[in-house]
């Protein structure tokens, strides 16, 4: 019987005797005296056999890395000068005296110390032997202790924990559902779903008042570092409560979460509006562990004859904008071409720029090729109006306004990211305030989905949609959206109203969406809440670039799995029995 993990045996062991499971990670013959390096998922320890014991030592003696040992043995302190201060456990080793060989090992598909770099196709496809890895074990081991924190968190504020189903039909949340054909309803499918949106909100109303649950959700959707076909999401919902309160209570979770797991006390969660966030930073999940704030220039340029920059200036669909990095002298030419082409990934047709050299001097201690489209007084103005200084540079956008949001708001990351202008390890805030719906004309769709509640009334909403706000809140961190919610839609028609908007008929409404609206007749409550992305948490919690390594078996960027390569074919009899016939296309 396992008496201590590898990694948990201490200097307060010492002198007993001590019985462990695990790997060996790395054998070495010194000697005569052969030593074993221990491995379980709490850590290493080193293992000393000498020729005292003979049928052990022999059998250390032939044992290889990954091989399944039992061992027992006797805590004892290292010699001095033998100490390793780089292990938790580098100032003890056990002295062994039994070896049992539980498993052998085929030598390794790679290496399995961080000091090996190895191909992403090839740590996925044997996957089982990469999670052996310090990293991967730690994340995980972490990912382990976070959600405990989450559930006790909401258990202890009155959260129920309440399944919802995954076999579900299709939704309208932006994404492709994966659909599961059913063998009982010939030619009818199920739809995995993206969220619990609606069952949760059906949960409310049927009077639980609080529920959570950590919800694995799907989507077929392109992906990326920081997304995966199927995911993990904290939902929560809850009734009575406002805008505020949700927030309030979300981030004291958020707070005791980082305090808990990673020993840090997050600062305050400010509180900024779409449109102050899209105004100085182009974007509706900005950064704020550095500054570098747009601002808008388009009524000094009015009036100028360059009409890359007077064009969208007089044109209210456009932005005029400016960025100002100080000392930005120390950007090269090469890294400002650099930049340039950086932009045009988001549809910029240049990078405008004006180097500070010599404030007092004027315009002749500036530099930049545009300046003999501007007159002095445009020049000057724009430098008051950036709040310009020595060594400055200033950059400019000047387009359609998402282009330049788009643009100017990746290149103040980028920058900031190319110099290390970050002035905090953690910036959280609350975006508040969207837009309702986007599009125009006849043509609209909801911007978070259509059971968030608007501001305003139905009247207003139907005459100009384009004017209506949404009781949606966005949380973001370091620049990435972790999670968002919104006071929900509790009265019928108000949600009727909705769908009439984004041009959903009758018929299709009551087909896609009946049972919530029958639903909503019976005394709903108003509610609301919030779902954050566990995936992507953790991966900024433990400091990693990639979804993947905080994910025991993630899928590839093609979704798929390269160990148990899903997905397949089906055989033709199970396909029969599902009444589906396979169509393959030709290349």
């Amino acid at each position: 019987m396992r008496t201590h993990y590898c990694g948990l045996v201490s200097e307060s062991d010492i002198d007993n005797t001590v019985t462990l499971y695990g790997w060996v990670d790395r054998r070495r013959d010194h000697g005569g005296v052969i030593f074993l390096d221990m491995r379980d998922r709490e850590g290493i320890v080193q293992v000393v056999f000498d020729p005292d014991t003979e049928s052990a030592f022999a059998l250390a003696d032939r044992v290889r890395s990954e091989y399944v040992l039992k061992i027992t043995g006797r805590v004892r302190a290292r010699g001095e000068g033998t100490i390793n201060p780089a292990m938790a456990t580098g100032s003890i080793e056990i002295l062994g005296k039994e070896i049992e060989l539980l498993s052998e090992s085929a030598t390794p598909p790679f290496p399995l110390d961080a000091h090996h770099s190895v191909g992403e196709d090839v740590r996925l496809k044997f996957r089982y032997m990469d999670l052996r890895r310090p990293e991967m074990q730690n994340n995980l081991m972490f990912r382990a202790r976070l959600t405990s924190s989450i559930r006790q968190y909401l258990d202890g504020h009155g959260f129920l924990d309440i399944e919802t189903p995954i076999l579900t039909r299709a939704t309208p949340e932006g994404a492709r559902d994966y659909l599961v054909p059913s063998r009982t309803h010939p030619g009818e499918f199920f739809a995995l779903p993206q969220s619990p949106q609606l069952f949760k909100q059906l949960l409310m109303i049927s009077g639980f008042d609080r529920y959570y649950q950590i919800a694995r959700c799907f989507r077929d959707e392109d992906l990326r570092a920081d997304r995966q076909p199927e995911f993990t999401q904290v939902d929560i919902e809850t009734t009575f409560l406002e805008e505020q309160e949700i927030m309030d209570l979300v981030e004291t979770m958020f707070r005791q979460m980082f305090r808990e797991t990673i020993d840090v006390e997050l600062p305050e969660f400010p509180v900024m509006t779409y449109a102050d966030a899209m105004k100085k930073y182009g974007s509706d999940r900005p950064d704020l562990r550095f500054g570098l704030e747009l601002a808008d220039v388009a009524d000094l340029l009015k009036e100028v004859e360059f009409n890359v920059f007077s064009g969208p200036a007089n044109d209210p669909k456009s932005r005029v904008a400016a960025l100002r990095l100080p000392n930005g002298d120390q950007l090269t030419r090469k890294m400002i071409d650099g930049y340039t082409k950086f932009v045009s990934i988001y549809g910029a047709r240049g990078l405008a720029y004006i180097k500070v050299n010599d404030l007092a001097a004027g315009i002749e201690g500036l530099q930049s090729p545009i300046l003999k489209f501007l007159p002095d007084n445009v020049v000057l103005n724009i430098l008051d109006r950036v709040g310009a200084e020595d060594k400055d540079i200033i950059f400019f956008g000047a387009d359609k306004a998402k282009v330049v949001n788009d643009a100017l708001g990746a290149l103040r990351c980028k920058i900031a990211e190319d110099l290390n202008l970050y002035a905090k390890k953690w910036a959280p805030l609350w975006v508040t305030e969207f837009p309702m719906f986007e599009g125009e004309g006849s043509n609209w769709t909801a911007t978070h989905h259509p059971f968030t509640q608007p501001t305003g009334d139905m009247d207003a909403m139907l005459a100009d949609p384009s004017s209506v706000l949404s009781r949606a809140y966005d949380v973001v961190l370091n620049g990435i959206e972790v999670g968002g919610g919104s006071i929900r839609v509790h009265e019928m028609e108000m949600q009727k109203k909705i769908f009439e908007v984004l041009d959903l008929t009758e018929d299709e409404i009551n087909i896609k969406f009946g049972f919530l609206l029958d639903a909503l007749k019976y005394g709903a409550p108003p509610h609301g809440g919030l779902a954050f992305g566990l995936d992507r948490l953790i991966m900024l919690m433990c400091d990693s670039n990639a979804i993947r390594d905080v994910i025991a078996f993630p899928k590839t960027q093609t979704a798929a799995c390269l160990m148990t390569s899903a997905p397949s074919e089906v055989d033709p009899p199970q396909l029969a029995e599902l009444n589906i016939a396979v169509k393959k296309s030709k290349i």
